[in-house]
């Protein structure tokens, strides 16, 4: 999965600069999703707006909203929300065959539950999501930026990570995942330092992959690989 955000910060972890998701990736979408996006957008998709939006409107009723930053193809995203009729979803990818993907998985299982942005997640985070409101957000194999003069570049920072706090009502979970243990104990360190928040480890450090997070058929190869995946899960206490 691509990162969502090619911002930059210091180490405090404020933005240095911003700049838009790879000014929203177009790609060469086939024809399924090229339909998909004609045909389910005005269905699913949430065009961006400065103006927070209205959950109860936008669904219809009253019920826990998860948000996933850069959901890649959606294929984990649409299993989750049919998973879960009782829950609400929001997608955000800059990808656009992602996107169409996404629609047109959702609109094959009868996905209702499931709505989508194709826009940068930061913007989003800030001007769309009405503080509280969130249940859980989600974070699953972001780019890990491997060589540490890159670090800068993760979008797991002090500053985005007050920025998902305040989407979460007191109780909701911010989730991470990641198949790097180096990002992984990165991720814990940012968190763990991050006011307001609490570890859900027993342990204090990484959690068992919950049941509501679906195994990838990459995750699965990379299991048979011998391949680590480190699931975090830090709870908004304030």
């Amino acid at each position: 999965m691509s990162d969502v955000t090619t911002a930059e910060f210091n180490e405090e972890g404020k933005y240095l600069r911003k700049v838009r998701s790879f000014v929203l990736r177009e790609g060469r979408l086939t024809k399924g999703q090229a339909a998909a996006m004609e045909q389910q957008w005005p269905l699913m998709g949430l065009d961006y707006s400065p103006e927070p939006i209205d959950l109860a409107q936008i669904f219809g009723r009253e019920a826990d909203t998860v948000l996933e930053i850069g959901f890649g193809m959606g294929a984990s995203l649409v299993e989750m929300a049919k998973a879960s009729p009782e829950l609400n979803f929001i997608g955000i990818e800059v990808h656009k065959p992602g996107v169409g993907a996404c629609l047109s998985d959702a609109a094959k299982a009868g996905v209702t539950n499931l709505r989508v942005f194709h826009h940068d997640a930061i913007e989003v985070l800030e001007n769309s999501i009405v503080a509280g409101s969130l249940a859980r957000v989600q974070l699953f194999f972001p780019d890990p930026w491997h060589k540490k003069r890159h670090h800068k570049r993760r979008i797991v920072q002090t500053e985005f990570a007050q920025q998902i706090r305040r989407t979460l009502k007191i109780g909701g979970v911010f989730h991470l995942a990641t198949d790097w243990e180096n990002y992984s104990e990165y991720m814990l360190e940012v968190l763990g330092a991050a006011e307001g928040y609490q570890n859900q480890s027993t342990t204090g450090d990484v959690v068992q992959r919950p049941e509501h997070r679906p195994l990838t058929k990459f995750e699965a190869r990379g299991h048979r690989l011998g391949h680590g995946v480190w699931d975090i899960m830090f709870e908004r206490i304030d």
